[in-house]
């Protein structure tokens, strides 16, 4: 077997066990955001941009997530976090939709239109395309927020190609939860 092919082959391998890693990563945290109901009680809810959905889908993976999952807001569009999250249209225009000020509406938002507790919010170029020299692909926002608490936020320049940000998201998004959860302001958020 040629050189070139056996080496495409050993990069597949390797990639797809680092896919696998993150994924059992994010199982183990979603597992541990059950673990911690018994002890905090708190429910929670995400509003997802470039996840749409993956948050919240590996959550309720665990069984029993009904009792500490309210609900999940897939807001792709502009248009949806303005509807459905209350993100100014102001801010969208002079921020854009990634951007520090638009996930710290969307974090709140998320809280104001569920009984959630802590609610995490995600925004992002996931790519191949659509970043700029400002807004590389792989830049996220990542917002979190305790009812009654100031959110936090935090911007992430993550690598890889468009699922590997997506799931370093999710990855990131959970962890930010079982911080906040046990009274913790996650490493590195504002």
């Amino acid at each position: 077997m040629p050189t070139v092919y056996l080496q495409a082959i050993i990069h597949c391998a390797e990639r797809g066990k680092a896919v696998s890693s993150v994924l059992e990563e994010c199982h183990l945290l979603a597992v541990r955001l059950s673990d911690l109901y018994s002890r905090y009680h708190k429910v929670y809810a995400t509003a997802e941009s470039l996840t749409a959905g993956l948050i919240g889908a590996t959550i309720v993976e665990i069984p029993g997530s009904s009792a500490w999952f309210d609900r999940g807001f897939i807001t792709y569009s502009n248009e949806a976090k303005q509807q459905l999250l209350g993100v100014s249209a102001e801010i969208l225009k002079d921020y854009g939709a990634v951007s520090m000020q638009t996930v710290r509406q969307m974090v709140s938002g998320a809280l104001d239109s569920s009984i959630a507790d802590i609610a995490v919010a995600v925004t992002g170029i996931a790519g191949p395309d659509g970043g700029s020299r400002e807004k590389p692909v792989g830049t996220v926002w990542i917002g979190v927020q305790q009812r009654g608490n100031p959110s936090y936020a935090r911007c992430f320049l993550f690598a890889g190609s468009r699922q590997e940000v997506r799931n370093q998201t999710v990855l990131e998004s959970l962890k930010a939860l079982v911080s906040v959860t046990e009274g913790l302001i996650p490493q590195q958020y504002s």
